[in-house]
């Protein structure tokens, strides 16, 4: 049982913005979009419908895309989630509270001209999950982080693999494994703790996982063999699945996504992506 929820300002997964980025007209408030992944063995669903920029707002404490929004209440994030799959039509309609455990005021570079920029806002919290379609109640460990850019991120990066492991005293590890467009790497290896300290670790070895259907390559740092306890998405340029792995001497459950920028650039991808990214004018 999970979900992953994504909102995008300027998706950097949208056709519809590289296409328009080509044509030098791109603006990322025209192409916002709420990403919903939920995992279920009585109902998987996936949203990822693109909404130009009449149909959203935001401001400091709301962010509004089409029927859903997201707002902040000052102590939780509260998300009406009316979405629609595509391409076969069916609904994910409800609300989700995410309760961090403990904030942070985090932000750190990804490449070495500062362009890209990743934090966690909440690497421990809890969320509640009531949905109406499909017929959903239930609350879990969470995690809530921010990407940010000031430019496309196939002009930095090649691949990377990102993974979230909770540690038995609540902190978390998170492991960014990244390779650039001039294939020079670089890896941040850090903890989150519940007192609001971030502590860099030696990150082990990267042990080679096998490809995925769509021949996707997939790496993750361990002490201990890898294995793949669950693949929940498997397309042609990014994958996410849970692992079973070993940290800072813990056995952990991670939670792991790889992406393929040259994949995802792929004029015959970019192509496809409509089919399940839909876009609303």
């Amino acid at each position: 049982m999970g979900l992953t929820m994504i909102a995008f300002v300027g998706s950097v997964f949208s056709p519809y913005y590289a296409w328009n980025r080509h044509q030098g007209v791109a603006d990322p408030d025209n192409h916002c979009c709420l990403n919903v992944a939920l995992y279920s063995r009585k109902a998987r669903r996936w949203s990822m419908t693109e909404r130009s920029r009449r149909f959203c707002s935001r401001d400091s404490t709301r962010f509004v895309i089409g029927p859903s929004q997201l707002r902040w209440d000052g102590t939780s994030l509260n998300v009406h989630i009316d979405e629609v799959c595509a391409p076969i039509p069916r609904g994910i309609r409800g609300h989700i509270r995410i309760n961090p455990q403990q904030l942070f005021n985090f932000s750190t570079a990804l490449d070495p001209q500062g362009k890209h920029r990743w934090g966690p806002i909440a690497p421990s919290a809890r969320i509640e999950v009531n949905l109406s379609e499909p017929n959903q109640r239930w609350s879990g460990q969470a995690y809530l982080d921010s990407n940010e850019g000031d430019e496309p991120i196939d002009r930095a990066f090649h691949l990377w693999d990102w993974s979230r492991s909770l540690l038995a005293d609540g902190s978390t590890a998170v492991l960014y494994d990244m390779q650039y467009a001039n294939q020079q790497e670089k890896l941040l290896a850090l903890r989150f703790d519940r007192q609001g300290e971030v502590r860099p670790f030696e990150a082990p070895a990267r042990h080679t996982l096998p490809l995925t259907r769509w021949r996707v390559a997939r790496r993750m740092r361990s002490t201990a063999p890898v294995q793949i306890h669950e693949q929940l998405e498997d397309g042609p340029f990014y994958q996410r699945a849970l692992l079973k792995s070993e940290l800072l001497g813990e056995k952990v459950s991670s939670f792991h996504e790889s992406l393929s920028i040259p994949r995802l650039v792929s004029p015959v991808v970019r192509a496809m992506l409509p089919w399940r990214m839909p876009r609303r004018f």
